[in-house]
């Protein structure tokens, strides 16, 4: 659409120029419609600008565009517009394969096709410098040499198993620690409540007792401590079920609490599987140290202490042990387990005498009581 004109008058120029008779009588338009002055000279237009007739002289309007520049206009897509701009438009695009390739790229709006099994490296994404094509050969090439080495996957391989050992290694301490201690106060629990019950309800027990037979309560009462006391010294059967075992077998053989003289020897583990004697280096002289039986109480004061002895110290279970200070037969006890704390390099010993005998009639003794 074009913009509004005035219409053309009769006998009228359209710049409204009055006709006027030329040398041969022929009429002639003014010229452009320009309009005079009152002095009869001529004021030449503006560049651009026009006169309408029956304005004033001198009267300029705004210049009229042409029909090129006032006509509405359809905006040109985007993609027609950057098709048209763009260098590749005009012609091929400069370059090799993939150089046509992005500019296919970018004249349609998407991905280039692709010829399957060319062999050739796919063209680079918009924004990155054209890459020189691969040949088949060069980019097998190029694949082995990312595939890890023999040296990369060997290092991997021993840090896997680095690592499987480490996390083996602490759910075995944690077993060690934490478990076994779990485990073995719920079996030595449950051994002295079947002790109990048996006692209250008046079942005899024989004067031999098999190994692994509970017969016996251990109180310390400085150390919270109640165990009860079987036969034997097995791992198996006693000391990893949470319970103090009583050195009953062979040349290890010692006396029973009820003996008139002799040493009553016991062994316990100082960490994990219970743990009843971890402790027992914090035991003063005069402490005590009860044995419960079915009849009777057999009250010890701790006397002495052996810090640390080899494991193949026998001598501290004679029925007069030479280490602990006493100078002849009696009632004793002794309580051995391991030294450091976590390892068995080393034993420790600590020794009793009994300074009391008591009927479970006349009730529980004064250092259970108190």
């Amino acid at each position: 659409m074009t913009a509004l004109r005035p219409e053309r008058e009769s006998g009228a120029d359209v710049h409204g120029g009055s006709s006027r008779p030329d040398a041969h009588g022929a009429s002639r338009p003014a010229a452009h419609g320009t309009p005079h002055a009152a002095n009869g000279t001529r004021t030449p237009p503006a560049a651009g600008e026009t006169y309408l007739p029956g304005t004033a002289p001198g009267t300029r309007l705004p210049p009229v565009a042409d029909d090129e520049t006032v006509a509405l206009r359809i905006p040109e897509p985007p993609e027609r517009l950057a098709r048209a701009t763009s260098p590749a438009a005009d012609g091929p695009a400069p370059g090799g394969r993939a150089a046509r390739r992005k500019a296919a790229k970018g004249r349609h709006g998407g991905r280039a096709p692709s010829r399957r099994g060319s062999g050739t490296a796919e063209a680079p994404e918009a924004g990155e410098s054209p890459s020189v094509p691969l040949s088949r050969v060069e980019a097998r090439r190029q694949a082995r040499a990312r595939k890890p080495g023999a040296a990369v996957i060997a290092s991997r391989a021993i840090g896997e198993v680095f690592i499987t050992a480490g996390v083996l290694m602490l759910l075995f301490v944690s077993y060690q620690l934490w478990w076994t201690n779990v485990r073995a106060h719920a079996q030595a629990d449950k051994a002295t409540s079947s002790l109990q019950d048996d006692w209250a309800s008046g079942k005899r027990q024989p004067g031999a007792f098999e190994p692994g037979q509970g017969f016996a309560l251990l109180h310390i009462p400085k150390l919270d401590v109640v165990v009860p006391i079987a036969e034997g010294i097995s791992n198996e059967k006693v000391l990893d079920r949470g319970m103090v075992g009583h050195y009953a077998e062979g040349a290890l053989k010692t006396a029973m609490p009820d003996a008139k003289t002799g040493n009553f020897g016991l062994a316990g583990h100082r960490n994990t599987h219970g743990e009843p004697f971890r402790y027992i280096n914090k035991l003063q002289p005069g402490d005590p140290i009860v044995v419960e039986t079915q009849d009777e109480y057999f009250v010890y004061k701790m006397a002495s202490i052996l810090p640390v002895t080899s494991p193949s110290n026998t001598s501290v279970l004679d029925p007069v042990p030479e280490q602990s200070g006493f100078t002849g037969p009696g009632r004793y006890i002794t309580l051995t387990t391991c030294t450091p704390e976590f390892t068995s390099k080393y034993r420790m010993i600590v020794w009793g005498r009994m300074v009391e005998e008591r009927p479970r009639s006349k009730g529980k003794p004064d250092a259970l009581v108190n």
